[in-house]
């Protein structure tokens, strides 16, 4: 039996290194599972309960079995074969994936065909395309903005801006359409912000940033440390840190010509710490951001923005069992 990601989540491995199928297993099938389970019993009443389906129970007879296909209506990047898998499980529904997470869709590609008992199909097709549209939608979002940024250094990385219950089937969903994970919660990465800094009773920023990353690295593994600054004089302040104590600075809605400076003043002092660009970043301006150099940048509407792709199930046979 697979061991719990959950217990040995290790947060300085590099989530972007695994293969989809690695990622999902150790990011975010712990997480799916609980998700379908929630979703059920969201649409089947059991905390109130309910006598599950009771359209499909009044109208579908026991013994009629069906055969239906989940097809692309639009247009983008697939996620979500895999929770679709968990829920054909619960469902006692066989499902042939014809295309895997992460492929590019037209409109009318078929997807996936489910077979089993009818009434089972139509319990459970919402649930399906609920993760399916969802999670697809922020895949293909990822992918516009990685095909805007393609032929410079910049990797597009998404946010914690996510659903909440949902971040790490988001996360998988992002790295479906090509862009990049950065830390996945609060517990395995530093960022200082303004507010973080804040509470220093004195020192410079330098000085604050350098204990604040000398206390994480001593009290937790973690993947990097990170620092956000507005202005080019707090650049030049961390750029002159000692090498070890800040692996990433965070560009904050800055314009296009003061990235490009901010690039030009690391590589010339301090190449080895990665900058990144945030804040405000859209499809229209994201060229512009990544051709000013910056190696990262984070993108919170491929999670919290994305609308959900079309897709949809037509049923294409019904037979009674034995038939």
């Amino acid at each position: 039996m697979m061991p719990d990601p959950r217990t040995i989540h290790d947060p300085v491995q590099d989530w972007n290194a695994m293969t989809l199928p690695a990622l999902f297993d150790a990011l975010a099938r712990p997480d799916a599972e609980d998700a379908v389970a929630r979703a059920l019993d969201e649409d089947l009443g059991a905390r109130f309960g309910g006598a599950g389906d009771v359209t499909s129970l009044a109208s579908i007879p026991a013994a009629m079995q069906g055969r239906a296909t989940i097809v692309s209506r639009a247009d983008g990047v697939l996620a979500g074969v895999r929770v679709a898998e968990i829920v054909a499980r619960r469902a006692g529904l066989r499902i042939d994936v014809r295309v895997d997470d992460g492929a590019r869709l037209v409109r009318g590609t078929r997807v996936a065909t489910l077979e089993g008992p009818l009434a089972s199909i139509l319990t459970h097709e919402r649930t399906i395309l609920n993760f399916l549209t969802l999670l697809s939608g922020n895949a293909s979002l990822a992918a516009q903005f990685v095909d805007a940024a393609r032929g410079t250094r910049a990797r597009i990385c998404d946010t914690r801006k996510t659903v909440p219950g949902l971040r790490t089937l988001q996360k998988y969903a992002t790295r479906c359409g090509g862009a990049s994970l950065h830390r996945i919660g609060l517990f395995d990465a530093v960022l200082l912000k303004d507010n973080h800094l804040g509470a220093f009773e004195s020192g410079t920023l330098a000085e604050r940033v350098r204990a604040a990353s000398a206390h994480a690295r001593a009290s937790a593994r973690i993947a990097f440390v990170e620092c956000e600054v507005d202005a080019l004089a707090q650049l030049d302040e961390l750029l002159a840190l000692e090498q070890g104590v800040l692996d990433m600075i965070l560009l904050d809605n800055m314009d296009a010509g003061t990235l490009a400076e901010a690039v030009r003043r690391r590589d010339a002092r301090a190449p080895r710490v990665l900058l990144e660009a945030s804040g405000g970043v859209r499809l229209d301006t994201v060229k512009r951001i990544a051709a000013t150099g910056v190696d990262r940048i984070s993108v919170g509407a491929i999670t919290h923005s994305a609308l959900a792709l079309d897709l949809g199930l037509d049923l294409d046979a019904v037979t009674e069992r034995g038939a």
